[in-house]
């Protein structure tokens, strides 16, 4: 029987930063992965206008039966599987093509928003046991990462396939004074998430939530 191709995305670096540190934990996952299942992945660019088209031409060449984006959440200090996108788009600052869209929707007939289709509390417990913080986030902002999740979604609800979003923190090149981790550990974290998500066991039920 063939085995399920897993496809991982993650972002070009953006904001002035040298690397992104999702894209460079992405291919060293490809680069060591032994299974189970196939993994590819696909660099995404950080452009608003570009972000539906790219995943969507990702999708149809891979055929994936899970798909995991994944992208950089500066300032955090844990992995992140995120639990809803929304439909908006409200840049803080400029996309790598300088569009900055503000309190615009992605999808105006769109629903207002998504909720993950991956197991997002066992990748958090599968995770922190494999040596790395991590904790349910209930938003993944309002810049492309949320974008091409909410757009990911929806690809995924007409497809069938399970998928949903991760974000990583910095790693310490580009943390600056902030928190980070370092690649090794994001690499770990990754590999965790993929296995977590290939399992196609209901998810646990297990504390998650936020008080703001």
């Amino acid at each position: 029987m063939t085995e399920p191709t897993v496809l991982l995305t993650a972002f070009e670096p953006f904001g002035g930063d040298a690397v992104n540190p999702s894209w460079d934990a992405a291919q060293r996952l490809a680069e060591t992965w032994d299974g189970p299942a196939t993994l590819v992945v696909e660099q995404l660019p950080v452009v608003f206008a570009e972000e539906r088209a790219r995943l969507a031409a990702a999708i149809a060449k891979h055929r994936p039966a899970v798909v995991i984006a994944t992208g950089l959440a500066a300032g955090r200090a844990a992995v992140t599987p995120e639990r809803l996108a929304i439909n908006v788009m409200d840049a803080r600052i400029p996309d790598n093509a300088g569009a900055q869209p503000v309190d615009e929707p992605i999808d105006p007939f769109g629903a207002p928003a998504a909720f993950s289709g991956l197991p997002i509390k066992r990748i958090v417990r599968d995770v922190r046991d494999a040596g790395v913080p991590a904790s349910v986030s209930n938003t993944a902002g309002t810049f492309t990462c949320n974008q091409v999740f909410y757009e990911l979604m929806s690809l995924a609800g007409r497809a069938g396939f399970r998928a949903g979003f991760v974000h990583v923190p910095a790693t310490p090149d580009i943390a600056g004074d902030g928190p980070s981790l370092g690649l090794d550990q994001i690499v770990t974290a990754l590999a965790a998430v993929v296995r977590a998500s290939l399992d196609p066991a209901p998810d646990i039920v297990a504390e998650g939530g936020a008080e703001s």
